[in-house]
């Protein structure tokens, strides 16, 4: 059957006493655009003229057919699908269902499966942040919506399907018996992290590899460490040292301005710099300087100026010289081209080394502050990770 075949067209005036199939929008252009009706509301004489002034003479009356599901249903169980870390759903809205951010953090989204979701079928849409984005809480990080009122339910099923294989693990997909269509509800039941599963009066770790029943609903969870395809990662608290060089500020004929804008863009991710050493243009003493952190035991080092072609400029020699890995000097991002990334330490003990270009004192937007959230997230900086900065790295410059 066709969808539209469950849909009966009724005018507004004999529809008073039927009961709404999907949310009404109004829209007062510079004004208001929302929901004006909702889902489920009973529809009374005093409704009719707020529906013939937002262009509706007539509504439709749903009779859901099995194998085909409505889409507030399907937008929630898309969304649980790719669901994650450090993320929460919210109700369907106007047939459309978020995934925001619990916390302060970084935005990991895999874009190969989000496209592989888009190309499934043109009825239903996943739209999300791009991958690495700084979320606050409650900033949404994934939309999910059908595009007609009813889908089949197939569709659904093949992108949790989909998003299982790609986990590695099992997400709740499994259904009670019933009539087509009867999946499980987001306000009954939730997967969270791939860890737990909450429901409205049950909470158990999926290690339990536990079945919950309530009000009627069956589900199954199954035991395992899952990829994500949605979530947020939590920064760390970093200590970080800062190096200030350059013979002009050492001798203080000027004053440091780099200083005031690193500590600032650390304080925004929670991180602090614990001291600011200036140095002259000597590679001895900037060497001296990163050892002086290194015993310290700070978990980044910054350096800032001395990081272009002069000769006067040492601080990559510097770095190089201090026994640092170079992952890379210079990135293909403007502004922020002539950035230096590289390690000191070993293992888990890294500690990762930034030369900072001048541009970051002026720019808003450089290639410091592309790997800056990543490194505060925990993240190890690579090789393929500077080379991937290129594709849309043109910022300025």
């Amino acid at each position: 059957m066709e969808a539209e075949a469950m849909l009966r067209e009724v005018r507004v005036q004999d529809a008073v006493g039927m009961v709404l199939a999907h949310d009404l929008t109004q829209i007062l252009p510079g004004q208001f655009k929302g929901r004006l009706f909702k889902k489920g509301h009973v529809i009374c004489e005093e409704d009719i003229p707020n529906l013939l002034n937002i262009g509706k003479e007539h509504i439709y009356i749903l009779s859901l057919q099995e194998g085909f599901i409505h889409e507030d249903e399907a937008a929630k169980r898309l969304a649980l699908a790719v669901m994650g870390e450090h993320l929460e759903w919210t109700e369907p809205h106007e047939g459309k269902v978020s995934l925001k951010s619990t916390i302060h953090g970084l935005a990991k989204v895999d874009p190969e499966f989000i496209q592989a979701v888009n190309a499934v079928d043109s009825k239903v849409i996943m739209s999300t942040l791009k991958n690495n984005t700084v979320v606050k809480p409650k900033q949404a990080v994934v939309g999910t919506r059908p595009i007609p009122l009813v889908i089949p339910e197939e569709i659904v099923v093949r992108i949790e399907q989909m998003a299982e294989e790609f986990k590695g693990g099992h997400m709740v997909t499994e259904r009670k018996s019933g009539h087509a269509g009867q999946g499980v509800q987001a306000s009954q039941v939730a997967v969270d992290s791939g860890q737990n599963v909450r429901a409205s009066q049950a909470s158990v770790n999926v290690d339990q590899g536990v079945q919950i029943t309530e009000a009627g609903l069956d589900v199954n969870t199954v035991v395992g460490k899952q990829r994500s395809i949605v979530g947020v990662k939590p920064f760390r608290s970093l200590k970080a040292g800062l190096i200030t060089t350059g013979s002009e500020v050492f001798s203080g004929r000027i004053s440091d301005k780099f200083g005031p804008i690193v500590k600032a863009k650390l304080a925004e991710l929670g991180s602090e710099v614990i001291e600011q050493r200036l140095s002259p243009d000597d590679s001895e003493t900037i060497v001296k300087e990163i050892n002086y952190f290194l015993g310290l035991k700070v978990d980044l080092i910054l350096i800032t100026g001395g990081m272009s072609v002069d000769p006067d400029d040492r601080t990559p020699g510097a770095i190089k010289s201090a026994g640092a890995e170079i992952i890379s000097y210079g990135t293909p991002m403007l502004p922020g081209s002539m950035l230096m990334m590289a390690y000191l330490g070993e293992g888990e003990q890294k500690v990762p080394v930034l030369g900072l270009p001048g541009c970051v004192m002026h720019d808003p937007y450089t290639s410091f502050d592309v790997l800056l959230p990543r490194i505060c997230a925990g993240e190890m900086i690579t090789r393929q990770d500077i080379i991937d900065m290129g594709y849309g790295g043109l910022y300025g410059c």
